[in-house]
């Protein structure tokens, strides 16, 4: 893939709603729990063991590293955070359980980087239910996206891309780079396809004069070659591979069979060396395949981060991405904390995270403020 960095800032609504809590108003300020004068206590749940732990255990220790920083450095206000986890397996089953337990048990204070689409997709409405504060969540998955949350779901904040936003980020990206009047999208019928299609459609409508042609593939398809000459024949100016990794080198190696020499844009999950060598041979240059990207490792950040990771870690993680993100999202959690005026309590955090953009360590800045629940809405190409 070529590489370019260009930042973008995609369209933020102006959007109107009275700043209040999540759960049943009048009720979180009796239940600020895991709150003392000298401690806030955290958790989640994580897998690190299974398949998926070697994702989940760099993602703890960027949260450990960064927790770690902040107590030795006083802590906030006073306070040390206490860091309690759960090992879910990547099961929805026992992600359930183990949040019961961080809520019920543990009496946690708040969920710091809730973890995999599945145990999300399985919690989310517990997590909005009880009201708790839940900052970053480790998956895309549509569900997390809210242009104008209601009160119900005003506890619950992402930060990671979700794909509705991203969908969004690349038609703003398309149309104020490549002056593009008509995007051809080629989308997997899944939730990520599906998710990305829609936020693409969503700011083609915004921006106005933008033709979205939408061709569909199964997950995992072999033969794409209808989707793309459907597109060659539209002739767009602009291509969107909006599927992952498992579906998206079949379908840039069958644009480059047909032809379809388009500058094409795709998900920042397909940024990785092994998407680059499935399809490099196969495009050959023929044209240029952009994906974004939120995690910039060129940041000042970097020098604390690799400072405080080999304190948590045995493992050398000082440019693991997975263990970046759990840094980031607790970072996001403790700039919520700094935040907070009075006691500290479930309205007053939430209040103190919609008050003020907070400035991602490896990236841009992200504002929850009027229930907006967008993710990342700052994004570079490469």
């Amino acid at each position: 893939m070529k590489r370019r960095r260009t930042a973008i800032l995609a369209m933020i609504l102006v959007l109107v709603l009275a700043l209040t809590g999540c759960g049943t108003a009048g009720t979180t300020s009796e239940m600020a729990q895991g709150v003392t004068k000298d401690s806030v206590k955290v958790g989640n749940s994580i897998a690190t063991s299974g398949p998926l732990a070697p994702v989940g255990v760099p993602f703890k220790a960027g949260i450990e590293a960064y927790f770690l920083m902040v107590n030795e450095g006083g802590g906030v206000d006073g306070r040390q955070i206490e860091y309690v986890h759960q090992d879910d397996e990547f099961n929805p089953e026992k992600g359930k359980a183990a949040m019961d337990k961080l809520i019920n048990d543990e009496k946690i204070f708040a969920l710091v980087g809730h973890f995999g689409t599945p145990i999300v997709g399985a919690t989310l409405n517990d997590i909005r239910e009880i009201g708790i504060p839940a900052v970053y969540f480790a998956t895309g998955t549509g569900i997390l996206y809210n242009e104008k949350a209601p009160d119900s779901e005003r506890c619950t904040f992402p930060v990671q891309p979700v794909y509705p936003m991203e969908g969004r980020i690349m038609t703003a990206w398309a149309v104020g780079e490549f002056d593009a009047k008509s995007i051809g999208v080629i989308y997997t019928n899944d939730d990520a396809g599906k998710d990305l299609l829609g936020g693409i459609q969503n700011e083609a409508e915004k921006v106005g004069g933008v033709t979205v042609i939408a061709e569909q593939v199964p997950p995992n398809a072999e033969d794409v070659s209808a989707a793309v000459i459907k597109l060659k024949n539209e002739d767009v100016d602009v291509v969107v591979i909006a599927a992952i990794q498992g579906t998206f080198p079949q379908i840039a190696k069958e644009m480059a069979k047909q032809g379809l020499n388009k500058t094409t844009l795709t998900t920042y999950v397909n940024s990785d060396q092994r998407m680059t060598a499935a399809v490099k041979d196969t495009v050959n240059g023929q044209f240029d395949i952009y994906s974004d990207a939120w995690v910039d490792m060129t940041k000042p950040a970097i020098k604390d981060y690799r400072e405080w990771i080999q304190k948590t870690s045995d493992e050398d993680l000082s440019s693991n991405a997975y263990a970046m993100t759990g840094w980031i999202a607790a970072h996001f959690f403790v700039e919520g904390l700094k935040n907070v005026e009075g006691d500290l309590t479930w309205d007053s955090y939430i209040a103190a995270m919609e008050s003020e953009p907070i400035q991602n360590p490896f990236g841009g800045a992200i504002d929850f403020s009027d229930g907006k629940r967008l993710g990342t809405q700052e994004m570079a190409f490469e």
